[in-house]
Order: C-alpha cells, then structure tokens, then sequence
C-alpha cells in the first residue's frame, strides 16, 4: 500500500483500490507513451509529470515508449527531442521501448486472430469503408469481405506483408460488430500498407499497425499496470479490452486504461498538427521558438523546469476539459525565476543622463547586491561613471506629485549608487530628449553609511554606465494568440489570431557583468523583467529573450 499523505485524485484513487483489491505493490508499472511525430508541449508536460509523479510515488518504473507507429510522419529527431524534453523536466525512465519493438508479436497475434475468424482483410475503398460504418445512430453495414475464409485472408495477409500491394489496396480489420453503439468496434482497422521507410526498422515492414492495436498490446507486453489517457481515449477503452482479451493470460498483468482531462493553456495551440502549420508555414522560427507552446521553446524563453513541474501539480488532474489561464504557468515561472535569478541592470529603451558635477574621466566600481532571496547573498561591482543611460520612461520634464522618477527640480535615487537631482535637458529640433543633465551628491553614495546616503527620496531608478555599457539584442516576446481560446471558433482559422506583436527585437544596453552570460543563463534585469541568454548568441553578440514580466500585466489590460 502506499504511504501518500495527501489528499488522493481520482486517479491516485484507482491505483489505491487496485492496491487493496489483489494488485501486488511490485507490480505496478507505468508509461509514458509519445508518437515522435513532433515536439512535446505543455499538455504533454503535465502527462509527463503524471506519469513520472506517479512512478516516484508509488516507487514504480515508469517507461518512456514510442508510439512509432506511423513512418510517413516520424522522424529520430523528434524521438532525440522528447528524451531530451523528459530529461530535462527532471524525471528517468527505467525501459526506453517502441512499439516497434514489437511489430513481430503483433503480426504474430494477429495471424492467430485470422485463424479464429476475429480478423479479416478488406478490400473497399477508404470511401465505402466509411459509409459502410453507419452512423453514430445508424448501425453499419458488413464489408462485402468480412465472410472471406481463413485461408485467404492469411494468404492476403502475408501478401501484404511482403510488399505485394500497393497504398490502399488492402486493410486488415478486426471482426467484432457493425452494430456497436460504439462506432469503434464497428470492424476497426488493425493494419494499413505504408510504402515509407521507418526510422527504426528501415524497409523491414511495409504494413503498420494501428494506434488502438498497438497500444494496448504494448502495455501488455511491457506489463504496465495502469495505462492513462486524454478524455477523448475514453471511446476507445472498450476496444482497448476487446484486444486485451483475445491475448489476455490470467497469470500476468492486465493493463488498465483510464482517462484524465486535457488542460488546454489560454492564448496557445497545442495540436501537434496546428503547430506543424506554425513552423511549415513561417508564423514562428521552428518547434522550440519561444513563443510556442512547446517545452522546448519554454525551455528556451527561459522557463524553468521546476515552473512547470510546480504549474502541472497546481492544475492537478481532472475528469472536465477546461482552459487554464497562461498567466497561471507565467506566475509559476516568475515564482521560481525570483528565487534562482541574479538581479542585474540593464536599459531597453535608453535615453542619455550627464552627472553635470562629476569629475569627467573618473570611475567607481560600486557593490550590488546579485540576489536578496538566496540563502547567502553575494555581491558584484557594477562600473559608474559620469555618464549613464536611464529608461526613457524613467524620465518626466513635468510631473505631478504622483510621479515617483527623475523630473526637473526633484531628486531620485540612482539603485546602488547616488541620489541625483535633474537640472536641464537638451533636445534636438523636433522637441526630442537628446540628454538629461543632473547634479549628484557625492555624499550619498548607497551603503556608505554618511548621513546623506541615509535621506529618504521617493524614487529609485536603474541605469548603466554608458562607457562600460555591452549592447545586446533584446527579444521581447508576447502572447502568440490574441484570442484566449484561438482554437474555441471553429468556423474561425486559428491563425486568424496570430498576435502582430508577439515579438518585437530592439538594442539593449546592459552591465558589464553580463559579459559572460551563456546560452540558458537566466537574470532579473531590475525593474523589468526576468530574461533567459538565447541559443542564438555569440561571444560577438549576446541575445536575450524575456522570459516574463515582474507582473502580469495582461491581466491588468483584460481588466479595461
């Protein structure tokens, strides 16, 4: 039994009942089972940290299986892709398996499936064969080939096999009932001819099995215990029995699929087929960019595994489909950014200030502190110097009383450093800032512990000295989708909602600390945001990619 304090989901609940009602704790065994037909997104993330969460529990195996099914769409790029997704949310499989592994034992059963008269090979038309099904209420009508013998049907069979036919030409199905409620077990298909190269097993096999077949013959044979999918599998469950009972041997395990909830994420896809479009069709760079809902394109704005481990948990599971809000995943990876990430300083949209009274020429290297939420809090030194860059915005001509930054005739504190007062400005002749001049008190240097670096001022500001200033390319992304629900209208393509603004590139301006920052490398730039060093950068040109904001401010603009 398992030792599980907390309060158990429905899932939890049926492992547990199975543990009381005969189930050997040491036969439990999980999956996790990806089609390598494209990268994994988030939905997949939660199934991962299911399946996973529930083999580190329960200490079970778990194993990571390809449902490599379909060679005209797989590719061992996307297999290198999943294991590295798996990988890095944190979780190890015990048994890295294919379905492929076991296209011998399925044709195998089913040759003896033909020979008790439960499968037979159709040759109609995918057409015929759909309007033969019926309806979901009206039954089906038999295949003009289901009554074949046996001996032709194994004759036709291994014909199929051995590359006789062509595309189309023949299927194999099941015989069940064409009467079913179920349209399901209306005769499925088990086998299908497809003249592609597979990426495990080359040119071996020209005949492929389907999903239903496969699948649950795979949990059989790698003796999973419990075998859990998406809502819309619940259909299929009945046909996942009926395989399982013509195989079936009372002295292993048998598999038990049960169904859980999609959560779909607000302003995403996460079809594999819509996000396919998305690359093939330009609208983003490819599978991991960050805008995507992949976990590599996660990965590589800058989120954080633990984020999502922490957002699949605080979701849950579920027995209703539903759109979780993204700014629920957001604030997840802004609580974990807060506590590992070093504060530094960086300008995006700069706008030149001169300490009028500073001497020119001179340099002060001044401690900062990296991160105030660590458990031992280290400090760096940050260049200052006569001339800095602030935030346009950081700056007002005339303000009112409300207004918390630099404006003329009023002071404001420049963070680790000094309190400035704004004296002038200079602009060009269209009424443009070109520069703000300031006068400083050399008196009230942070952290010296005068009396004046102890003066209250309502204001705080980052800057960066200009002459020790790395520029950098800032890509700041947005919400792919407008629309909170772009898949929602179906009469509506959804890329009708592809937001103009999700990316926009501009130059930074940032501390010389940075200097040494590496691809994955994660910062709060104060005041700003959280950013991530993209794969793009070079030791020419650093690239950041913002991760997320200090706040949601979508939720502010929804509010409006």
């Amino acid at each position: 039994m398992s030792t599980k304090e907390k309060s158990l989901n429905f899932i939890e609940q049926i492992i547990e009942e199975d543990l009381k009602t005969g189930l050997s704790q040491d036969k439990l065994r999980f999956r996790f089972p990806p089609e390598p037909n494209g990268y994994l997104h988030i939905g997949h993330a939660s199934s991962i940290c299911l399946n996973f969460g529930l083999g580190l529990d329960y200490n079970a195996p778990v194993n990571l299986r390809f449902d490599d099914t379909n060679p005209a769409k797989e590719e061992q790029e996307f297999v290198d892709a999943i294991k590295k997704d798996v990988e890095w949310l944190g979780f190890k499989w015990d048994k890295e398996v294919y379905a492929s592994d076991y296209f011998q034992q399925l044709y195998d059963w089913t040759v003896e499936l033909i020979k008790k008269g439960k499968a037979y090979v159709d040759s109609q038309s995918s057409e015929e064969i759909a309007k033969q099904k019926g309806t979901p209420t009206q039954p089906g009508v038999d295949s003009p080939y289901r009554n074949r013998s046996v001996e032709e049907n194994l004759d036709l069979f291994e014909r199929m096999k051995n590359g006789e036919f062509k595309e189309g030409e023949h299927i194999l199905r099941a015989k069940i009932d064409m009467t079913s409620t179920n349209m399901l077990m209306r005769d499925p298909i088990m086998y299908r001819i497809i003249n592609a190269s597979h990426h495990r097993t080359g040119d071996k096999w020209c005949i492929y099995p389907m999903y239903d077949w496969a699948h649950g013959e795979s949990d059989y044979v790698e003796q999973i215990s419990h075998s859990f999918c998406t809502l819309e599998f619940l259909p299929h469950r009945e046909l996942y029995d009926w395989f399982l009972d013509q195989v079936y041997d009372e002295n292993q395990v048998r598999p038990k699929q049960r169904e859980f909830a999609r959560r779909n994420l607000s302003h995403t896809v996460v079809s594999k087929r819509k996000l396919l479009q998305l690359v093939q069709e330009n609208h983003v760079t490819g599978w991991d960019d960050p805008r995507m809902s992949t976990i590599s394109g996660m990965r590589r704005r800058g989120y954080t595994a633990a984020a999502i481990r922490n957002f699949a948990d605080t979701i849950g599971i579920a027995k209703r489909d539903n759109l979780i809000d993204v700014s629920l995943l957001e604030f997840c990876v802004r609580e974990d950014l807060n506590k590992i990430t070093d504060r530094v300083m960086a300008v995006l949209d700069p706008v030149k200030l001169v300490i009028t009274n500073y001497p020119e020429g001179q340099e002060e290297w001044l401690d900062a502190e990296n991160n105030p939420e660590a458990e031992e809090v280290t400090y760096r030194k940050v260049p200052f110097s006569r001339e800095l860059y602030i935030e346009r915005d950081d700056f007002l001509e005339e303000a009112n009383s409300k207004y918390f930054r630099l404006t003329l005739g009023k002071e404001v504190r420049l963070k680790n450093a000094y309190i400035i007062k704004g004296e002038s400005v200079v602009k060009d002749e269209n009424g443009n800032i070109l520069e703000i001049h300031v006068t400083y008190d050399p008196e009230s240097r942070s952290g010296s512990g005068s009396e004046a670096s102890k003066r209250k001022v309502k204001g705080t500001i980052h800057w960066v000295s200009i002459p020790h200033a790395i520029p950098a390319e800032i890509r700041l992304y947005d919400r792919l989708f407008t629309n909170e629900n772009p898949d929602g209208n179906k009469e509506v393509d959804f890329k009708e909602f592809i937001n103009p603004e999700s990316l926009k590139v501009i130059t930074g301006y940032l501390e010389p600390s940075l200097n040494t920052a590496k691809d994955g490398d994660k910062f709060q730039f104060q005041r700003l945001g959280y950013f991530a060093v993209d794969k793009d950068s070079t030791s020419e040109k650093l690239v950041f990619n913002k991760t997320v904001g200090l706040k949601d401010t979508w939720a502010k603009i929804e509010t409006k």
